[in-house]
């Protein structure tokens, strides 16, 4: 048990003792604030929103040392080969563009990943811990604990992208030029506006996240091994990944969890090309009802004996 879970573990029982007298809407909060706390101070969700921070760099000055001879990446002069990530023959152009670049690169994996872990840890590393039955003892109850695990996930769902874009956006301000930006109907829109459809960008990418969020959540809900609740997650995505990837599943790619992901893509058009985003988010809701309803039916069946 690390230094955090065990102090977390030895002022559980005050908390607990606390909420008995005053449960309630403060009570919650006071939990979903404790929950945020020892997620984002555990080293491996720092290391996480590291390795999530340095793919931009990576890719930023991949980028920068293809087109130090005047090319553009992803082919010759116009950058027509058309390789790599979405708009990443744009980066040279406008540094904005590495923003969308770097979403695109890492939705696929990495920030799903990243997601799989926390929401996979979340029952699963308390009942390893031990320090599940003492979140119990209060009245708040378990139904008021699983939605805060899920809040918590959630929470890390929008960090983790708003870190991928904030780093992005960083290195390509560092690397390349600013300014209006072509849209992929072919219109014009201003820095600014180009910066407010960067962060719908990124709040699109978090949204997506929340079909996996849940059913790492429900996966955590049927283990007491953190590390093996996280491994089924991640191997589920990337199982899903390799089917949605099959021509011959053609009928079946609609209904995965991540086959609308690249979507976001849509909101750089002129105007916005709503139907896949509106497809992505309700199957992200989908998602988010059935597995969050049987991970609420598993946790409240489960017998926490340590």
């Amino acid at each position: 048990m690390s230094r955090v879970e065990m102090s977390r573990a030895e002022a559980l029982p005050e908390a607990a003792a606390g909420a008995a007298r005053t449960p309630g809407l403060l009570w919650t909060f006071g939990l979903f604030r404790s929950e945020l706390a020892t997620t984002f101070r555990r080293w491996r969700t720092i290391a996480l929103l590291g390795v999530l921070a340095a793919v931009p760099v990576l890719v930023g000055i991949a980028v920068k040392i293809e087109t130090g001879d005047g090319s553009s990446p992803g082919g010759g002069p116009g950058g027509g080969g058309g390789e790599g990530p979405a708009f990443i023959a744009q980066i040279t152009n406008n540094g904005l563009f590495l923003v969308f670049t770097a979403l695109a690169a890492t939705l696929p994996f990495f920030l799903p990943m990243a997601v799989g872990v926390i929401a996979g840890d979340a029952i699963a590393g308390e009942a390893n811990a031990g320090t599940l039955r003492y979140l119990l003892v209060a009245p708040a109850g378990r139904t008021r604990l699983l939605l805060t695990k899920y809040a918590t996930t959630m929470t890390f769902c929008v960090v983790a992208t708003l870190v991928v874009a904030a780093s992005a956006l960083a290195v390509g301000a560092s690397l390349f030029p600013l300014g209006d930006l072509t849209t992929i109907s072919g219109t014009r829109i201003s820095f600014a506006e180009g910066l407010f459809r960067a962060l719908l960008i990124a709040l699109a990418v978090a949204a997506s996240l929340i079909g996996i969020a849940a059913l790492g959540l429900f996966i955590s809900t049927l283990t007491n091994s953190g590390i093996a609740a996280m491994a089924t997650t991640v191997g589920l995505l990337i199982t899903v990944q390799i089917l949605d990837q099959i021509p011959q599943l053609d009928a079946l790619h609609p209904y995965f969890f991540s086959h609308y992901w690249l979507s976001f893509a849509d909101l750089m058009r002129e105007p916005v090309y709503w139907d896949d985003l509106q497809r992505n988010f309700g199957l992200q809701a989908l998602y988010a009802a059935v597995f969050g309803s049987a991970a609420w039916a598993r946790f409240m069946a489960k017998d926490i004996a340590s």
